[in-house]
């Protein structure tokens, strides 16, 4: 199967394509491994909103639901097996793809939001999924909260591969690698080693936009503004990326075998509908990264896509960007913390929608199973 030729460009400039979605019937139907030979899929991320998307729409998951509910599971453990029986698959389906690219082939699995302002909740969950999958390729996702913050660190030095999820300033971004080196340095303290450890850093671009254009037209300011924001705050995000990663702590932990933490362009499927479809995989081009895309956004890019500017040649444009939109009235530190509160709050809302399609579909299966079971 001969490979997207626009895909295998964009791969070619050192951006990971990653998938933005998982379900039971895209393993079972061959479709992720077509995704995979022909459009150059490396990886795969996942969000409480995919599975309730899979989980409700879907009769691939009556076997194991009749089989869960005759146990009497509780709904919490339920969801918990489905959704690591799915992600457990597509690692095993990704497995070759880490052999060759040690730092893709992964799947994401997130911690319950719920936890997201606990530290030691997230924590320990976090371990429990590690185990619970069982997988060299996974990553847990964890949100890049304050409480968030020294649960990615304790992850790291305990061995696992981290998906730090909903980051959104660059303040909150340098904070993010911070509590990534400091794992790799307290695990090299507890005589640990780093082979295996992988991490992303998953910033989310527009839905940034999406917040900005609002405060934009709220303030009356210069319309050519709109849609700059997501990308230009992205780019600096490389740029502090490169900052990090060219530094003496860091080059003391990649001579013991330590990997870069990967930035990762996350909510790039455009909102507003007179942007270009493409726009947060066109205009964030730069080596080392991934870009996770839902296959919306991946099928524009295969029949239409192009190579933006380089990011590294549009640091000046961006920061004058992002200088413009705060001296137009937008509060940056407001935005960012709006976007990090209703970013946790929709992905509650998408564990709830999950946890009750869960148990109203065991309430189902263990009716039918009769009194005797």
């Amino acid at each position: 199967m001969a490979q997207n030729e626009r895909l295998a460009e964009l791969s070619s400039a050192g951006v990971a394509v990653w998938l933005d979605d998982l379900s039971r019937d895209r393993i079972r139907s061959g479709n992720l491994q077509s995704l995979v030979h022909k459009y150059c899929v490396v990886g795969v991320t996942t969000n409480p909103t995919i599975f309730a998307a899979a989980i409700s729409g879907s009769e691939s998951y009556d076997d194991q639901l009749h089989a869960l509910a005759v146990r009497k599971v509780s709904v919490e453990e339920a969801l918990r097996t489905i959704t690591a029986a799915d992600v457990r698959d597509a690692c095993d389906l990704l497995a070759p793809v880490a052999q060759r690219q040690p730092g893709d082939g992964r799947v994401s699995l997130e911690v319950a939001p719920g936890l997201a302002h606990d530290t030691d909740a997230t924590a320990a969950e976090a371990a429990h999924l590690w185990w619970l999958v069982d997988r060299p390729n996974l990553y847990i996702k964890i949100p890049a909260t304050e409480a968030g913050l020294p649960a990615i660190t304790t992850s790291i030095a305990r061995g696992m591969s981290v998906n730090v999820t909903l980051i959104f300033s660059l303040e909150r971004y340098r904070a993010v690698m911070d509590a990534y080196l400091a794992g790799l340095e307290q695990r090299l303290a507890d005589g640990g080693s780093l082979e295996g450890i992988a991490s992303v850093a998953s910033f989310f671009v527009s839905r940034v936009d999406t917040e900005i254009d609002k405060r934009l037209d709220k303030a009356g300011a210069d319309p050519s503004l709109k849609g700059r924001a997501g990308v230009a705050n992205a780019r600096l995000a490389y740029q502090a990326y490169e900052e990090v990663f060219s530094s003496d702590r860091w080059k003391a932990l990649e001579a013991q075998g330590a990997r870069p933490q990967r930035p990762l362009w996350a909510s790039t499927g455009v909102k507003n509908p007179d942007y270009p479809d493409t726009l947060y995989v066109s205009e964030l081009v730069a080596p080392g990264t991934v870009n996770t895309m839902p296959e919306k956004t991946l099928q524009a890019f295969a029949d239409h896509g192009s190579l933006g500017t380089p990011v590294q040649k549009t640091y000046n444009e961006a920061a004058a960007v992002m200088q413009s939109i705060a001296d137009a009235g937008v509060d940056l530190g407001d935005v960012f913390r709006v976007l990090e509160e209703e970013g946790v709050q929709k992905f509650v809302e998408s564990w709830d929608e999950l946890t009750e399609s869960v148990r109203t579909q065991l309430q189902d299966k263990a009716r039918r199973a009769g009194p005797d079971n």
